[in-house]
């Protein structure tokens, strides 16, 4: 109890647990690891005001064997840790007889979601980062439109491919339910005439193109 109510700046709390008198190998290992973590963060101009010491956090998981560590949002401390994790030193023990010590975190996207819909920064109505999702008509078109959606990407232009083996209506279902703003359709013809069909999927005109106008024609 007298080691979790330790309070005050971060110094006061090293310089507190250093005055606990306490000889256990481990323990002494700790704190000192804690506090070069500290002037570290400090060397590398992280404002003292971003990071604080916890004695109080526990991780879930049983792999840790140096500092542990969870992020907050200030104006959303109901949330809890948004992003957390810490140092393993024998993680990857389990699967390889190599020694690799490491860090790592995970974040909750859900929660960092959640606060910036409430926020207004993402939208329900925004379904995907895409603007063009490349279409083959069947598995034979696949090779085409995977180096269709590399030259559209390669132009700066958001890219995704449909690659499952299901017919042209579900496949423009799909591109209407994701709020794509063009579906490029490669079929048999637009592989062996180097074309894409392109379609607007909000004003619905449709037309054959070569890559570079279907890229003009998606920029403009």
């Amino acid at each position: 109890m007298s080691f979790i109510s330790i309070s005050g700046s971060n110094d006061e709390i090293i310089n507190s647990l250093y005055g606990l008198g306490c000889t256990s190998e481990t323990f002494v290992s700790g704190v000192n690891e804690l506090k070069e973590v500290i002037d570290h963060l400090r060397a590398f101009g992280v404002p003292e005001n971003y990071f604080d010491i916890d004695l109080t956090i526990a991780r879930g998981l049983d792999y840790y064997t140096g500092t542990v560590y969870e992020t907050k949002l200030d104006d959303y401390p109901s949330l809890g840790s948004v992003c957390s994790g810490g140092r393993y030193d024998n993680l990857t023990g389990y699967y390889t007889d190599q020694k690799l010590p490491g860090i790592g975190i995970s974040i909750g996207l859900t929660r960092l979601f959640s606060q910036l819909k409430d926020a207004g920064l993402i939208s329900n109505d925004v379904k995907t980062t895409a603007d063009v999702l490349v279409i083959p008509m069947d598995k034979s078109a696949l090779p085409a439109a995977t180096m269709t959606a590399k030259k559209f990407r390669d132009a700066g232009i958001a890219t995704d491919v449909y690659y499952l083996d299901k017919g042209m209506k579900p496949k423009m279902k799909y591109a209407n339910r994701i709020g794509v703003k063009y579906a490029a359709i490669i079929g048999e013809s637009e592989v062996a005439n180097g074309t894409v069909t392109l379609k607007d999927m909000v004003g619905g005109e449709q037309i054959s193109a070569t890559v570079d106008e279907a890229i003009n024609k998606i920029k403009a």
